[in-house]
């Protein structure tokens, strides 16, 4: 039941524009594609966990709650990597950031090693295990269908392009 009603929802999820605006690279995700995004992961990771409704009603709080947290972690360093010290050397700055890299690995791994206990009261150990590579297959899932869309827009470009050329060309 939940394989057909999955593909339902990721043709339709295929079918929607990525991005806000087309001609641009964007800075922010249109709201709505985001949430499409999010539900379709919801969908794609509880139909590969093979989640039961109940575990599903457990799994999903926990596991937003350990998404935010790691979020946090990673944002931290992203704010350290774009804003450096301005009182320090670029080399003193990198050195800084090597150590932070370590630290934001560590309190990665303190943060699964916390939910994964967590989880483990909800889920099997062998549900647990397939999680990252089930989440490694959406990431890649979603890059995939961006760069389509990509090369398609960039296809679409030429192709206006060409023919705006041979209409000059004639013209001339």
């Amino acid at each position: 039941m939940m394989k057909p009603l999955l593909r339902i929802f990721f043709m339709t999820l295929i079918t929607l524009p990525v991005f806000a605006q087309e001609d641009e690279l964007p800075t922010t995700v249109d709201p709505k594609v985001e949430a499409k995004v999010r539900a379709a992961h919801i969908a794609y990771i509880t139909d590969q966990l093979a989640l039961t409704p109940e575990e599903a009603e457990k799994f999903w709080p926990i596991y937003r709650e350990f998404s935010i947290k790691r979020k946090e972690i990673r944002q931290e360093f992203r704010n350290m990597k774009q804003n450096p010290d301005p009182n320090k050397t670029i080399d003193q700055n990198e050195k800084d950031l090597v150590e932070k890299q370590f630290d934001v690995k560590q309190k990665e791994l303190n943060l699964e090693k916390d939910y994964s206990g967590r989880l483990l009261r909800v889920i099997s150990a062998q549900k647990l295990r397939t999680l990252p590579e089930a989440e490694r297959r959406f990431r890649q899932m979603i890059i995939d269908q961006i760069q389509r869309r990509q090369l398609q827009r960039d296809q679409q470009r030429n192709l206006k392009d060409q023919t705006q050329k041979r209409l000059q060309q004639r013209n001339n």
